[in-house]
């Protein structure tokens, strides 16, 4: 508990030493800091117009992104669909070359019998 009340004595009398101290006055003091406050004030607006630039570029950006996904996928989407048309038609002649060569061989097959 000395220790609380040892800390909280030096910072009473830290802050009173400040007061006598200062080499302005009350005053000066306050117009420093509301002219430093207005600085800061200032910087934040360009920060904040500096983001919304950048959210905006970043926007337009993604946006451009997306219309490129969305173009390459109907590519892809195309292109899968000729290849899986191009497939059916080549399963198709070979089946139809299978029956073939079944028949030919039964045929053969029977004649070779006879």
């Amino acid at each position: 508990m000395s220790k609380v009340l040892k800390v909280i004595g030096a910072s009473v009398v830290g802050f009173v030493a400040g007061v006598l101290l200062a080499p302005k006055s009350g005053k000066e003091t306050r117009d420093d800091i509301a002219a430093k406050a207005e600085q800061l004030k200032g910087v934040a607006g360009r920060a904040a117009s500096r983001a919304e630039k950048t959210a905006k570029k970043a926007e337009k950006e993604a946006r451009g992104l997306a219309t490129s996904a969305k173009q390459s996928a109907n590519v892809v989407k195309v292109e899968a669909e000729k290849l899986g048309s191009e497939a059916k038609v080549r399963a198709s002649k070979v089946a139809a070359d299978a029956k073939q060569a079944a028949k030919s061989v039964k045929r053969d097959a029977k004649n070779s019998v006879k």
